[in-house]
């Protein structure tokens, strides 16, 4: 009998690309979602006036040239550095009492973004219970907690952020409460919609069958596939913060004198608006660039996270 050997299968060849190379791992979701953002210019743009804006409230003891209360007597209505009459004490200028504009506008970004992020945390956490709930449970829980959004969508925002603080009295910490208020629905709606489209899937079935309890479906399950449309809206509901804080501070009803706030620099400034344009224009490019800049922003977000709108 003759010896013979058996040779092993040969194992099949791996994939290789077309230039010959191994195929490549996917990208990061991050740097997936940064590729698609920066394809929006206006969105790169709103960044970046987001960031500087965010910078200047943290330093703003570090940046302004004096601080938000100091009064100057001997030089008020001061007109811009540019200005026939100014000095370059004053870049833009002074209000009716001789306090920098520059200086409280670099402090107004502080309270600006205190306001939204405060605002819109509270209206975001409130918002996904709600919501969570009312796509959840649906039946009687869902009407009631819808109809009761749909009534707060009925009144104009601002009338319902003043007549919130006219319950709870003029302040800044009752502001906040009423634009978190004023915000609330749309989150809880966005969130409801956002459940009820991911409560038809097949691994929340399968999380069910496995023995997952209600929270651990709510909360680690359904949620997380919830984020990308509640990220957009809270970016979005920043600018809504903004505007909503200036309309009551200049209305009276927001931060009170001294405190440099956009919206009471406004109010402050009425009867100037003829005699020394400056004091009215400054706080109003304040309100339009950061509201815009936020916006953008959450657009560029919008079309990163959007399966459905990526390019």
């Amino acid at each position: 009998m003759s010896n013979t050997t058996i040779t092993p299968p040969a194992r099949p060849a791996m994939p290789v690309a077309a230039s010959g190379t191994a195929p490549s791992a996917p990208p990061h979701p991050l740097r997936e979602m940064w590729d698609y953002f920066r394809q929006n210019r206006g969105a790169v743009i709103g960044l970046a006036v987001v960031c500087i804006v965010l910078l200047l409230a943290i330093l703003a003891d570090l940046v302004a040239p004096h601080t938000a209360a100091e009064q100057f007597r001997d030089a008020t209505l001061v007109p811009p550095v540019w200005q026939d009459g100014g000095s370059s004490k004053f870049i833009l200028g002074t209000d009716p009492v001789g306090r920098d504009i520059l200086s409280r506008l670099i402090y107004g970004t502080r309270l600006s973004l205190m306001f939204g992020l405060v605002s819109v945390t509270l209206s975001l956490a409130f918002g996904i219970v709600f919501g969570l709930l009312a796509g959840y449970y649906r039946g009687v829980i869902e009407v009631a907690i819808m109809r009761l959004m749909d009534i707060m969508l009925a009144l104009p925002s601002l009338l319902l952020a003043v007549a919130v603080v006219a319950i709870l009295g003029p302040g800044l910490m009752n502001a906040m409460y009423a634009i978190a208020i004023v915000m609330l629905p749309h989150f809880a709606r966005l969130t409801r919609a956002a459940v009820i489209g991911e409560m038809s899937k097949d691994y929340v079935s399968a999380s069910r069958i496995a023995g997952a309890g209600t929270f651990r479906i709510m909360f680690n399950c359904v949620l997380p596939n919830c984020a990308a449309p509640l990220i957009v809206q809270a970016t979005l509901g920043f600018s809504s913060a903004i505007l909503d804080a200036a309309a009551l501070g200049f209305l009276g009803l927001g931060a009170q004198p001294p405190t440099p706030e956009w919206g009471a620099m406004l109010a402050d400034a009425r009867e100037f608006i003829l005699s020394a344009w400056w004091v009215v224009t400054f706080p109003g490019l304040a309100i339009l660039i950061s509201v815009l800049a936020f916006n953008l922003m959450g657009d560029g977000l919008r079309d990163a996270l959007d399966p459905k709108l990526k390019r």
